[in-house]
């Protein structure tokens, strides 16, 4: 077979800062950031072929003449089952574009806008984000003062329940001397997780479920700020106009104390109101000083969905899970750490079970991380898992090489192995690569990185077809006149390595 190179990048970054002509005293920053990447990965093809022709050997399942495991249902005359598809290959274009404008004539007026053009060069339905071709994440005029800030067009707010992006009108209230936050938006809202309407077509998957309309987007919240202690409410409702139901409604509630010097006590919770039970919830004793960090804590996870998706029918199961965590410094230069936690599902309470499955696991984690000379950075650890379905025992590794800082070199590597209770396969993964960062001027910055991937399959039948592949990606910084947002800053803070570029 011919040797494969199924991830290649490039990319172009560029970053005009400036003022336009002394007749208008607008000043902008342009970020515009560029990649192009070639992906080459091996398909699967979904087959089958008649009961009869299929052969049975005593003490496994049925195969296929050439050996591949079958699926056989009850009252098919056909089985079903994966054999290696063809190399599948992809080439998007990618480029984000990041616009800041101010001084427009009253100070604390700006606006700002961030959008994402994508072309995809081979076949659409092999790398996904590429559609549509133009989407814009955030759009919006912002006014800012000391004790408000107010934003109209596209924005995303994020909280303790989540980030919700919407097209509409936003204001922040603040009190800095009473330590008061008041915040509040409405609008038209988009999908979760992505800058699109939920009527967007590219997001219909389930076709007659999708709403017809956009959903109307409402939230409030407060907060309180002292030196012992934070506290935040937080309220947010979607609203489908269409039917005038709810699609979400969820109140939060997070606060954090410091009763003493380096202790913090945290936690929250969140409430569904819409499907009547309690969201996720976490509580967490943090103790940090120089050398020593260590936390203990509890939390309880359920999945959030919105109501019109089919997905809040299978009542989501919570589970619980009870952790802890250290870092210490136990000599110059040597960094310990851990990690622990352990966790159950709460019952499913399935009407009608068809077995019983195991509810609860755990999973740990030893590393560290040593400088034996200045610039030289060794680190590696190991973590195993355990859980309902599956496993995972992995070590990874890191070598960072920095002479100087305008170069880094990273010699990187891992390999997991991962079990899986339900399914005919074991899978082996193995990584190594290199990474190089150059930044010959605080103007350009250049950098290239090479991994192959190794995925080794453990299964009985022909089906053991292995996804190895290279990754190769390059990519290219390019900054111009940054002196504009330098502008009034004092010296002693301009000659700081974050007032000369961009890390």
């Amino acid at each position: 077979m011919k040797p494969h190179f199924p991830y290649v990048a490039a990319g172009v970054t560029l970053l005009l800062v400036g003022r336009q002509s002394e007749l208008r005293a607008q000043e902008y920053r342009l970020r515009l950031d560029t990649r192009a990447q070639q992906i080459s990965y091996r398909g699967v093809t979904l087959d089958s072929l008649p009961i009869a022709d299929t052969i049975s050997t005593p003490g496994s399942g049925p195969t296929s003449p050439e050996g591949f495991a079958v699926l056989c249902r009850s009252g098919v005359s056909y089985c079903s089952f994966f054999r290696p598809g063809p190399w599948r290959n992809a080439g998007p274009l990618t480029s984000t574009v990041d616009l800041t404008v101010w001084g427009l004539g009253r100070p604390g007026l700006s606006v700002h806008a961030t959008a994402r053009l994508g072309v995809e060069f081979g076949s659409a339905d092999v790398w996904p984000g590429t559609n549509p071709a133009v989407q814009l994440l955030e759009g919006y005029a912002e006014y800012a003062v000391t004790r408000a800030t107010a934003r109209l067009g596209r924005q995303v707010v994020a909280s303790r329940l989540g980030t919700t992006g919407f097209d509409g009108a936003g204001v922040v209230l603040r009190d800095a001397r009473r330590g008061v936050e008041i915040q509040g938006y409405f609008g038209w809202g988009l999908a979760r997780g992505v800058a699109l309407p939920v009527t967007s077509p590219a997001l219909n998957p389930l076709d007659d479920f999708q709403p017809r309309q956009r959903q109307l987007v409402a939230g409030a919240g407060a907060g309180w700020t002292k030196g012992l202690a934070d506290v935040r409410l937080d309220y947010l409702r979607e609203v489908d106009p269409g039917t005038d139901r709810f699609v979400s409604e969820r109140v939060a509630l997070g606060a954090t104390l410091r009763p003493i010097p380096r202790v913090q006590l945290a936690g929250g919770a969140d409430y569904d109101i819409a499907a009547g039970w309690w969201g996720s919830a976490e509580a967490s004793l943090t103790y940090a000083q120089p050398k020593v960090q260590a936390s203990v804590g509890a939390r309880r996870y359920r999945p959030h969905f919105d109501l019109w998706t089919i997905w809040g029918a299978f009542s989501p199961v919570p589970y619980h899970a009870v952790q802890a965590s250290v870092a210490l410094t136990a000599i110059r230069r040597l960094e310990l750490r851990g990690r622990w936690e352990a966790y159950e599902f709460e019952e499913a309470e399935a009407a009608t079970p068809l077995f019983n499955a195991k509810r609860d696991g755990w999973r740990w984690e030893l590393g560290g991380t040593y400088q034996p000379l200045t610039g030289l950075t060794v680190d590696a650890s190991y973590r195993e898992e355990f859980g309902p379905g599956a496993g995972v025992a992995a070590v990874a590794g890191a070598i960072t090489y920095e002479p100087t800082r305008r170069l880094t070199v990273v010699l990187l590597g891992s390999q997991a192995t991962r079990p899986l209770e339900f399914r005919f396969n074991e899978a082996e993964v193995r990584v190594f690569g290199v990474d190089a960062q150059l930044e010959p001027s605080p103007r350009v910055r250049l950098g290239a990185s090479v991994d192959r991937y190794r995925e080794i399959h453990r299964r009985p039948d022909a089906g053991a077809f292995d996804w190895n592949q290279w990754r190769m990606s390059a990519r290219v910084a390019l900054l111009f006149g940054s002196s504009a947002d330098l502008r009034g800053l004092p010296p002693s803070i301009r000659l700081l390595p974050g007032g000369r570029s961009e890390r």
